[in-house]
């Protein structure tokens, strides 16, 4: 806590530095210019307490700036918004996540969140089973599964590889997708994962090691949105755009 700081000139210190001192049982700071011909003398007192944030409040809001994305800010906001909310509406909330976390289970084929083992899309016997799209997480499963025109199968890989926050293959699926191709008749690998340096590297390394098996590797398009503005676009998703191009 930083203290309160008042100041007096007092004639009997000269010189050009700055001590630290006691002065009549008070800590002080005495600041010597030769610029001045009375230096200043910083008295140092004790700092006004303030009010902190009680326990309880400050566990929730500990615990909930873990959460991706929230910061200590947005954490003491949803704290104190749990806190306003009915009581009802808190026990609905704690009952959801109990659920959520007691039911969701991992599918043992393509490994994305489900209540059932194996999940619906892999229990779909109208799927194309000879191609399989691979993501990074179940949430990038969802975004692609709402596209009507893919009807193959999906892996989730559970991450990406990241040199340097110490991720590798070891750390996501890798051994279990390879497994996986080589169990069965799959003809297709769609690689869907992020376009950021670690999905991009997750992408390349791969399919290095997929190719090998005989097996088609593609990746998902880039380029401009729909609805977009060239003149806006940089560099390179024009360039993405220009590579990917099809003829009409």
């Amino acid at each position: 806590m930083c203290p309160m700081i008042t100041t007096k000139m007092d004639s009997r210190f000269h010189g050009n530095d700055i001590t630290l001192d006691r002065f009549l049982e008070n800590p002080v700071i005495i600041v010597r210019d030769g610029v001045y011909p009375q230096p200043f003398i910083f008295y140092l007192l004790p700092a006004v307490k303030t009010m902190n944030r009680p326990q309880p409040v400050e566990k929730m809001v500990e615990i909930i700036k873990r959460l991706p994305g929230v910061g200590p800010k947005m954490a003491e906001r949803l704290s104190y918004h749990i806190l306003k909310m009915p009581q009802g509406e808190v026990e609905r909330l704690i009952d959801s996540i109990q659920k959520a976390r007691q039911t969701m289970k991992y599918c043992g084929v393509c490994f994305n969140l489900s209540e059932s083992d194996p999940c619906p899309v892999c229990a779909d016997s109208t799927r194309e089973y000879n191609i399989i799209c691979v993501v990074e997480t179940p949430q990038d499963l969802i975004a692609v599964s709402k596209v009507k025109e893919y009807k193959g199968l999906y892996f989730v890989l559970g991450g990406a590889l990241s040199p340097l926050d110490a991720v590798g293959p070891d750390d996501i699926r890798v051994d279990k997708l390879l497994k996986r191709l080589k169990s069965s008749k799959i003809t297709e690998v769609i690689l869907a994962t992020d376009t950021d340096s670690k999905g991009e590297t997750t992408a390349l390394y791969l399919a290095e090691i997929i190719k090998p098996l005989g097996i088609t590797v593609t990746r998902l398009g880039y380029g401009l949105p729909v609805g977009g503005d060239i003149e806006y676009a940089d560099e390179i998703t024009i360039s993405r755009a220009i590579s990917g191009r099809k003829e009409m």
